[in-house]
């Protein structure tokens, strides 16, 4: 009896269980946590130099209605700390790789928040036969730069100086090839006709401390998303003035609410 107990363990996925663990993927040690039961497999990204951790006020309740992913990029939570420079291209080549590892080979729907925007749009480009759907929370885009040089181009350079340096006070920014690097700046036309949701902030801000934070560049925020997700023909936008970039902290009924209706737009 023992025996077959053993077996039927062995036999069991990995995403069956629902402990944080860490997995050897590559060379690195990735922290991750599977949980919940379901068709639809959520696939959870972080934002910058956040771990798993960053969906805690959301990851209980998703997990009651689909299987639940989350995991915390190389470099950040307990997985292993890196020396070196990551770019989304090198984080979405890592997921892909966390995912084969986990053995999971069904499609995801991809949800990100922040810089995981990055990745997963990336992912979704060069892995198109991996998704399902996708779901982007408060997206950092390659075209905020151009937001805050559009209002005042001497006063933004000044500030995008200062926000470089900021950036690298740690001695190593895992999103500088990303934010600073790269032009022209893509638009991942690549992504396949799947259904997207982008959840975006336009609440104001009573004082706003960099010019990206105004408020015709929170309009302008709202209308470069408005805009991408609409060039789907699946895309969905929802702009709330009721929280900032932390709206599954802020409002976790809305976007527990949103991820469920992307889920059955998803499985019809």
């Amino acid at each position: 009896m023992h025996l077959i107990l053993l077996l039927i363990v062995l036999a069991l996925p990995l995403y069956a269980f629902a402990s944080p663990e860490q997995i050897p993927v590559g060379e690195y040690r990735i922290e991750y946590e599977i949980k919940g039961s379901g068709k639809a497999i959520l696939f959870l990204e972080a934002g910058g130099s956040a771990g798993m951790s960053d969906w805690n006020p959301i990851y209980d309740r998703l997990a009651e209605h689909a299987r639940v992913i989350r995991y915390s990029r190389v470099g950040n939570g307990n997985s292993t700390a890196i020396k070196k420079h990551f770019s989304s291209e090198d984080y979405a080549q890592g997921a892909e790789a966390l995912l084969e590892a986990l053995g999971v080979k069904e499609k995801v729907t991809y949800i990100a928040h922040s810089y995981g925007a990055h990745v997963a749009r990336t992912f979704a480009a060069q892995y198109p036969e991996r998704m399902a759907a996708l779901m982007l929370i408060e997206p950092s885009s390659e075209h905020d730069v151009d937001i805050m040089r559009s209002l005042n181009l001497e006063l933004a350079e000044e500030q995008i100086a200062q926000v470089k340096l900021d950036d690298m006070k740690s001695g190593m920014s895992n999103q500088y090839l990303d934010f600073w690097s790269k032009r022209p700046l893509p638009d991942y036309p690549q992504i396949p006709d799947i259904p997207v949701t982008v959840i975006a902030s336009i609440k104001k801000y009573d004082n706003p401390p960099l010019l990206f934070f105004t408020d015709e560049a929170r309009d302008r925020w709202g209308e470069l998303h408005l805009n991408w997700a609409h060039a789907f023909p699946q895309g969905r936008v929802v702009l709330t003035e009721k929280s900032y970039h932390y709206p599954q902290n802020d409002e976790p009924d809305m976007v527990v609410n949103e991820v469920l209706a992307l889920i059955s737009r998803t499985y019809k």
